[in-house]
């Protein structure tokens, strides 16, 4: 052995060095040998300016169990790693830090600048996360490490628009988009979050031109009316049939605006006439182009009155707001305000309220893109774990809208749109143009925006290995196996890789998508900045280990559901590991043998014990369930079946079993004792090593192994030459037996030193036969005799499937003792509940205080006189 373990389990003395190994032999990357079968995952790609939080620890804790399992299954196994440029997030975070630290903005600088200084910040900050990502353990292939605007990922993009803007997939257009006054920017409908907030429905009077009377429409938003250009009725409705092509006047504004009839109107909502402002409305919008209304857009990108708002210029939407219905109210237009609650549209970088706004953009079109990515879900080529998510999936899918993708910001993906300033020409290329390619002027200008950042990570499953070029990496590893991801992004990213994959290389991304859900607090709640429920996974690992980290998160887990994360949680996983630590030190200290052969190998000279036999055959089952588990994504499964494993039936049972043969150098199944415990010991750290990778690998190191790491080692596999059922059974049944005999002690308060003869009485006389011994050492008894009848007066019984065991009470208890014992609680109890039938029995006390309090007694009350009638049972079984 090349080294021994410490005293003390401390994760700080080997956690960093062992990673620091494995990364330095390689034991990351794939190697070149392309015959063996491909597994490959590629990271969600966290924001460049992100810091590790505990969705990215429990994402990529899972990712890594799955890699490093495949890994030891004999698979060449490829992690992706690499991060996501988040132009937003980005901006963000530069503009920040220009205006602390040298007072100055974004436009002092000019773009080229300012993109400077972003991909310095990026150099400076940018693989924080990653070097945390390292702490967790995470066993990626670091030199394929990759960022949406390297070289290679740049130019996928471009490709890819050109591709579709070629074949009339993309293009440019005035719709209504998502706009963030705060980002100043377009957002996508999968950047915007929902959230139902209180407000009103103003009801206002629009009167007709004529002077004949008035219409009522009820809106959320009366600072929206600046940009009305008509009011819609249902053509079917008989109240509003006479006053369709009738003008009204636009209430303090005074543009005149007709009545329209549009089937899109729901005439039992509301009055039944329906304000249409196309410029700030996707439904009023459509209506707009459908009867050729004029388009207005009343509001700038900071949400303020543009120069279309009369009086009102100038003012922020909310300010406008309370101005105009303080004018319609002083103009008697108001007609009533009303309580209502509504989803609101939220930017879900920065939380600000999202106006819909008509606006000129670059837009994809989903429905040609969407139809194929339905189908290989609906044939189930490609499938969600848990299935449920599909249909979440197929939903989002199958009402699709085209996909905004251009931003308004300097970082990102430029869009690769050139505009001529002489000729107006617009061309799209892969390259930067500098001449127009019309009329041959220089005087040509990029698109000023880029594209939104999904676009890219849309692509991450190929362009990560090499696409557009053609790669042996793409070749090899292309579709990837397994996407590890929450089921928060399935909108944002997955359905985007999914039709991407589809469309760039004909085939799927990946085979499955692995869905978890959320970490949450210990209440349950959504871990947030303004809640400060926060827990940083780096700290947890500083006190702890990364280990009880991957652990917590791991048992915690089952697909698809939030997850609590809670403190003590974390220390019985340091518990468990603590248990394993012990357990090795116990081997070692018991172990002079140098090499570990089979169980079964003829070298040892005497076979094995029945205690043996029993290990053996436990161990194969749980080969077969955690191998079956895991290859089902079933990874919280599998790692509580390895914690019952180690803490109960190793550790409890086999370490108790196995001692009088280990510490028995004479004894002449010594060495086939040592060999099975540290057989059987290093074979389950390999199953463990997934979960926990930093304790097994330190502990295999100073056992005898085959590996110069384990977690090159061979991932172990069912043998049937281990199938002892018959003995394993045999076992079981003495191990059950000793389980209820010990607890029947506890219950009675015998001290482990008191000992007791037993009798078993069993129809299966041979299953009991030989374990003598393990009752003798593990159940307090005396003497074992196997009877036929016994006379079970004065005697404990205890009942298993398969045996009862008599206990005659005078080899358990002192009588004198006990009869103590059974006075001063009686007297004990009896005095109790005289106290609370005094305090019940007083009208006062049950007048004036409060019912749960009253309750409360009466709960003592009824739990003392149970107590009582159980003391009275014992000082039967002793006469008293």
């Amino acid at each position: 052995m090349s080294q021994q373990l410490d005293k003390i389990y401390d994760p700080k003395s080997f956690e960093e060095r062992l990673y620091n190994t494995w990364e330095k032999k390689g034991y990351f990357t794939p190697d070149d040998d392309h015959s063996k079968t491909p597994f490959c995952i590629v990271i969600p790609p966290p924001n460049v300016t992100g810091q590790l939080h505990m969705g990215h620890a429990l994402d990529n804790t899972l990712q890594d169990i799955i890699i490093r399992t495949k890994r030891m299954q004999g698979y060449n196994a490829l992690w992706i790693p690499g991060t996501d440029h988040a132009g937003i997030a980005t901006q963000i975070k530069v503009e920040e830090s220009l205006r602390k630290n040298e007072g100055i903005s974004r436009y002092d600088l000019g773009r080229a600048e300012f993109v400077k200084r972003v991909w310095k910040w990026k150099e400076l900050y940018g693989n924080r996360i990653i070097e945390q990502l390292k702490k967790l353990g995470s066993s990626c292939d670091w030199t394929r490490l990759r960022f949406t605007m390297d070289d290679n990922l740049s130019e996928a993009v471009k490709k890819t628009f050109v591709s579709l803007y070629e074949r009339g997939l993309i293009y440019r257009g005035y719709r209504i988009i998502n706009w963030c006054p705060k980002c100043a920017t377009a957002l996508s409908d999968t950047e915007v979050d929902y959230k139902e907030l209180p407000g009103h429905f103003w009801h206002i009077r629009y009167p007709f031109e004529d002077g004949s009377g008035y219409v009522v429409i009820a809106t959320t938003r009366p600072e929206t009316m600046l940009g009305d250009t008509a009011v819609a009725v249902h053509p079917d409705d008989e109240r509003y049939k006479s006053i369709v092509g009738k003008n009204l006047i636009l209430p303090l504004v005074g543009r005149k605006i007709p009545v329209i009839a549009d089937e899109y109107v729901d005439k039992d909502f509301g009055t039944g006439c329906v304000k249409i402002t196309p410029c700030h409305d996707p439904n009023d919008f459509e209506v707009g182009i459908r009867h050729n209304l004029e388009m207005i857009v009343m509001l700038d990108g900071n949400a303020r009155i543009n120069n279309n708002g009369g009086k009102y210029e100038g003012m922020d939407r909310y300010e406008a707001r309370k101005a105009i219905v303080q004018d319609l109210e002083a103009a008697g237009l108001l007609v009533k305000v009303e309580e209502h609650s509504h989803n609101v549209a939220h930017c879900y970088r920065c939380g600000t309220v999202v106006e819909p706004i008509s606006s000129r953009q670059w837009f994809v079109k989903m429905k040609p893109l969407a139809e194929p990515a339905i189908q290989v879900v609906k044939d189930n080529k490609l499938e969600f774990i848990p299935d449920r998510f599909s249909k979440i999936y197929l939903n989002w899918m199958e009402n699709i809208h085209d996909w905004c993708i251009s931003r308004q910001l300097w970082w990102g993906h430029r869009i690769p749109a050139f505009y001529c300033d002489d000729c107006g020409e617009m061309s799209v290329s892969r390259d930067d143009l500098k001449i127009c390619p019309k009329c041959g002027s220089k005087n040509i200008h990029q698109d000023e925006d880029v594209l939104d950042t999904w676009f890219s990570s849309a692509l991450w499953p190929f362009s990560t290995l090499g696409w557009p070029n053609k790669t042996k990496d793409l070749e090899y590893f292309y579709p990837t196996s397994v996407l590890v991801t929450g089921y928060d992004i399935i909108t944002f990213w997955v359905s985007k890789m999914i039709f991407s994959g589809l469309d760039a290389m004909n085939e799927i991304p990946f085979r499955y998508v692995c869905v978890h859900g959320l970490v949450r607090d210990s209440q349950g709640r959504k871990m947030s900045k303004s809640l400060g429920n926060g827990i940083d996974p780096l700290e947890v690992i500083d006190k702890y280990g990364a280990d009880a980290l991957r652990f917590t998160l791991a048992t915690g887990n089952s697909p698809g559901n939030d997850m609590r994360f809670n403190p003590e949680r974390v220390e019985a996983a340091r518990n468990f590991a603590n248990k394993i630590w012990n357990a090795a030190r116990f081997i070692l200290m018991n172990l002079d043998i140098e090499e570990v052969v089979s169980p079964l190998s003829a070298s040892l000279e005497i076979g094995l014990a029945q205690e043996d036999k029993w290990l053996l055959h436990k161990f194969n089952a749980l080969i077969a369930d955690v191998t079956e588990n895991i290859d089902k994504y079933e990874l919280g499964i599998a790692l509580s079946k390895l914690y019952d494993f180690f803490w109960d039936v190793f550790c409890d049972w086999y370490i108790e079993l196995v001692k009088p043969r280990l510490s028995d150098k004479d004894c002449p199944s010594n060495k086939a004792a040592q060999n099975t415990i540290t057989y059987v010991f290093t074979e389950a750290l390999k199953l463990l090593h997934p979960f926990m990778p930093f304790i097994t690998e330190e502990i295999y190191l100073t056992l005898p192994h085959g590996s110069e790491s384990i977690m090159i080692s061979q991932w172990p596999k069912v043998d049937p030459d281990y199938d002892f059922a018959v003995d394993a059974d045999n076992t079981q049944k003495a191990i059950e037996l000793i389980r209820l005999i010990r607890n029947r002690r506890a219950e009675m308060n015998v001290p482990p030193s008191k000992k007791a003869h037993i009798f078993i009485k069993t129809d299966e006389k041979a299953a009991f036969s030989g374990s003598e011994q393990y009752f003798s050492r593990l159940a307090g008894a005396s003497g074992v005799t196997f009877v036929d009848e016994f006379d079970a007066e004065n005697s404990v019984a205890v009942v298993s499937d398969s045996a009862v065991c008599y206990i005659p009470l005078s080899e358990m208890i002192d009588f004198d003792k006990e009869r103590e014992r059974i006075a001063k609680e009686n007297e004990r109890l009896n005095s109790e509940i005289e106290r609370i039938n005094k305090k019940l029995s007083n009208a006062e006390f049950v007048s004036k205080a409060p019912e749960r309090v009253i309750n409360a007694e009466r709960d003592k009350l009824a739990g003392y006189i149970n107590a009582l009638e159980n003391l009275r049972e014992a000082a039967k079984k002793i006469e008293i």
